[in-house]
């Protein structure tokens, strides 16, 4: 049970570091994509050798 004190501010600490990651990502539109991968995916300029 002594465990306890430790492990919890440790999960509280990491918790909100992924918590600010998030926002971080969110303000720096890090999830903005104007064309989506659903509409890349269906052009005819897909190949599957790399152009060099």
């Amino acid at each position: 049970m002594e465990i306890l004190g430790f492990l919890i501010p440790v999960s509280l600490f990491l918790g909100g570091i992924g918590l600010a990651a998030f926002f971080w990502a969110m303000r720096n539109r890090q999830f903005d994509d104007p064309e989506g991968d659903a509409n890349r995916i269906l052009t005819k300029d897909w190949d599957d050798r790399p152009k060099p």
